[in-house]
């Protein structure tokens, strides 16, 4: 049974920071096509199916999709089976009741499965599909849009889920990994959510709870990511109901696509696929060109875009000169019909690669609008005409939220030293050199040299007056300005150390402010984990960051805590 967690929100609402987005692209922190996207969308406009920005784009949209089938009945049946397996809450029952109508329509958005839910973006990903949904829902009253989170369990790569990344006890940046037995990063196969986990979850989980900081709600935190990611789970189901448990009610709907009904209804795009004659790859490949004249290709396409599940492994099905197909890195060989036969009768065995999982995706569900992220939204600047090859709707691609979460002792950092929240993007070592600089204002080799000078004039000075009274005393003043030299020397050294003390103070927290904000010089949603905010301000977190984000204005927001 899980502990449920004293419930903390914070009260006051702070100043909101917001900032462009091309100010990144300068920074070379995202690419000049996201940054084109969100500020001048006119200019990136003819590489997508319709604007984030103009209601009369949602509304050919809902028209387009009107027309076309979906299997609803098959969708309200297997996603409440699903959704029922992941502890989902009863606003998200509800939905999937809603989608099942031909009025309704989804706001999809998807993610790899990250342990505890991977990164912070992935969290703002769903925030901003739910609250995509309800604005939508307001704006077009006669119909209903329902969220939609797309568990990408069917990849294998496992080094990009297996790490949770956070602020540690002794205040510095560290990443913990999962390993299940007998799996290596470099060579796992196997679908990340069939994964299941093992008894090494424990030591892994006895890491983490060492390494967090020591706060009230600690030990709830960890009881609960044990409770979920627990021997014998698999990391799809443990992922899906984590991520309730932080967001819990908040409508959003699961669906794993790795379903053996979901399948038969992919097996036709499947089948177009490999008989089509590698078309996808010449599609995406044309596109690519034409997009970097201006930007830069995210995603390469493979002759044949479809992975196979073969001896637990999954496989890229490439074809052969020969014109035969086979599974890389195996001996096993198809004919173009066995192939074939394979996808029409267990289609289960067969997974799309990044190319087509967006077509899979919209082809199970009348998607409206895909929440993506800059990577995203630059690959699917390749995929129109693929969409348009195989007749899928392609949804309005949609920016999600992106945050930083600035924290009060952060603040006071950089209001001490006056900085800006950019200036930690700049390269840190100058950084520190101006800070330095500005707490040295005190320049203590010309402050002593002057004081010594004037010390030697004053005793110069003095020096004939006593000698007319008593010349034997001469030796005796030489005697006293190096005494005194001395003690200023030692004054000098004294006066360098506090100095380089002060320094070292300064420097330390500019460090720390730089890792809190852009750890590893990179956005703080693309490094942590959650769980540094739940561990520190309590399980409400989710919700009170939902409540802060803001969707449409389409800039990064700095949100004080």
């Amino acid at each position: 049974m899980l502990v449920y967690w004293v419930k903390f929100l914070p009260t006051s609402r702070k100043h909101m920071d917001w900032i462009n987005y091309r100010l990144f692209a300068d920074k070379e922190i995202i690419s000049s096509l996201y940054a084109d996207y969100t500020t001048h969308f006119e200019k990136v406009a003819e590489y997508y199916a319709g604007s984030y920005l103009s209601p009369d784009a949602i509304t050919r949209k809902l028209h387009l999709l009107q027309k076309q089938h979906y299997n609803r009945a098959l969708l309200h049946r297997i996603l409440n089976e699903q959704n029922r397996e992941y502890h989902s809450g009863i606003k998200t029952l509800a939905n999937i009741d809603l989608l099942a109508n031909d009025n309704t329509f989804a706001v999809v958005t998807g993610q790899q499965l990250g342990l505890f839910t991977g990164p912070l973006y992935t969290i703002y990903k769903a925030i901003t599909a739910v609250k995509l949904a309800e604005k939508l829902t307001t704006e077009f009253p006669d119909y209903n849009f329902v969220p939609v989170f797309w568990l990408e369990g069917e990849d294998h790569d496992l080094e990009e889920i297996n790490k949770v990344k956070f602020i540690n006890s002794t205040n510095e940046f560290t990443a913990i990994e999962y390993l299940p037995a007998n799996k290596t990063q470099e060579k796992n196969l196997t679908a990340t959510g069939s994964l299941l986990v093992d008894s090494s979850i424990e030591e892994f989980l006895s890491k983490i709870a060492n390494a967090l900081p020591q706060t009230e709600y600690r030990a709830a935190l960890t009881d609960a990511m044990r409770g979920y990611y627990k021997e014998g789970t698999s990391l799809l189901h443990a992922f899906a109901g984590f991520f309730n448990h932080i967001y819990e009610d908040s409508g959003l709907i699961f669906l794993n696509s790795n379903h053996p009904e979901f399948k038969k209804l992919l097996a036709p795009l499947f089948q177009k696929e490999i008989e089509s004659n590698s078309e996808t790859s010449k599609l995406v490949i044309q596109k690519s060109a034409e997009l970097e004249e201006h930007y830069h290709a995210q995603i390469k396409a493979k002759a044949i875009n479809l992975f196979m599940l073969y001896k637990g492994g999954r496989y890229l099905i490439e074809p052969s000169e020969s014109g035969d197909y086979f599974l890389r890195n195996t001996r096993k060989r198809f004919t173009k019909e066995e192939l074939l036969t394979i996808v029409s009768t267990t289609p289960e065995l067969i997974s799309p690669n990044v190319v087509l999982r967006p077509l899979c995706q919209d082809t199970l569900l009348p998607t409206i609008e895909y929440v993506a992220g800059p990577s995203e939204i630059a690959y699917f600047a390749q995929l129109k005409p693929v969409y348009e090859f195989f007749h899928v709707v392609m949804p309005i691609i949609y920016p999600r939220a992106s945050i930083t979460i600035f924290e009060e002792k952060v603040q006071k950092v950089l209001e001490k030293y006056s900085l800006d929240f950019i200036d930690l993007l700049d390269d840190i070592d100058a950084l520190l050199v101006k800070v330095s600089e500005q707490v040295s204002e005190v320049k203590i080799d010309t402050l002593f040299s002057s004081l010594e000078t004037k010390i030697k004039e004053a005793i110069n000075e003095a020096r004939f007056g006593i000698q007319q009274i008593d010349p034997t005393l001469n030796g005796t003043i030489d005697s006293t300005l190096q005494k005194i030299q001395q003690y200023l020397e030692v004054l000098k050294q004294k006066t360098q150390k506090a100095q380089q003390q002060k320094e070292e103070i300064s420097l330390k927290q500019i460090r720390k402010a730089a890792l809190h904000i852009f750890p590893n010089g990179n956005f703080q949603e693309r490094e942590f984990s959650v769980i540094q905010y739940l561990n520190k301000y309590g399980p409400d977190f989710v919700k009170w960051i939902s409540h802060e984000i803001v969707i449409d204005k389409f800039q990064h927001q700095v949100i004080p805590i």
